[in-house]
């Protein structure tokens, strides 16, 4: 019997960070505009959850989340929950 390879551990996506262009690019028009005016009020772009066109934009600041569905509507009171 042969001895398997030892697997290298997966990191886990929510301790990797992708790149912010490349997951911008992920989202529509719409999202794109709603994510910039929330920027200005002081929420930071997280990551985005789904696939393109489901995909939810979530963004937070100061323990405060703000998410963006595909059509570009903010919700800053979503009920989500944000492993740490």
């Amino acid at each position: 019997m042969a001895a398997t390879p030892l697997q290298q551990p997966q990191q886990e996506r929510r301790h990797s960070s992708p790149d912010r262009q490349l997951l911008l690019s992920r989202l529509s028009i719409s999202q794109k505009y709603s994510v910039n005016s929330l920027s200005q009020y002081g929420y930071n772009f997280a990551f985005v959850r789904g696939a393109d066109s489901t995909s939810l934009a979530v963004l937070t600041s100061d323990g405060h989340v703000a998410t963006v569905n595909s059509q570009g509507e903010i919700d800053t009171d979503p009920s989500i929950i944000i492993r740490r």
